[in-house]
């Protein structure tokens, strides 16, 4: 009877263990993502590579004038723009124009996440939109 228990003893405390190693990952994959998510946040536009700076200030205009402008402002330079930029402005116009037009909207996200690598540091504002667009 005692090595009865002893073994029940023994298989609990290894099933305690082996919970406790996938909780314990659990945890470090939230940390994780929580950390990619605050490198999203910490991505400013401004500095990411792709855009003459020529173009900031008729960027700015565009931006002002809402989806209608951001849709001339990329059909007038959107051969000039390149990725990692381009791809930003084109989420910040997919955002603006998904009340008006969500087909519009989900087309142009599908089109930024198929071209943008996922080591790129637009990456994880695409994924936080992607529940939104797909």
């Amino acid at each position: 009877m005692t090595k009865l228990i002893a073994a029940v003893i023994i298989v609990a405390v290894l099933y305690g263990g082996w919970e406790l190693f996938f909780y314990w990952e659990r945890v470090k994959n939230e940390e994780e993502n929580q950390k990619k998510k605050s490198v999203a946040v910490a991505v400013r536009p401004e500095e990411l590579s792709g855009m003459p700076s020529e173009l900031e200030n008729s960027l700015r205009a565009a931006q002002s004038q809402g989806s209608e402008g951001m849709k001339n402002f990329l059909k007038a330079y959107g051969n000039r723009l390149q990725d990692p930029r381009k791809a930003w402005i084109e989420l910040d116009y997919c955002q603006l124009v998904a009340r008006e037009n969500t087909g519009e909207a989900k087309r142009i996200f599908a089109e930024v996440k198929r071209r943008v690598p996922h080591n790129s540091p637009i990456w994880p504002r695409i994924q936080q939109l992607e529940k939104t667009y797909d």
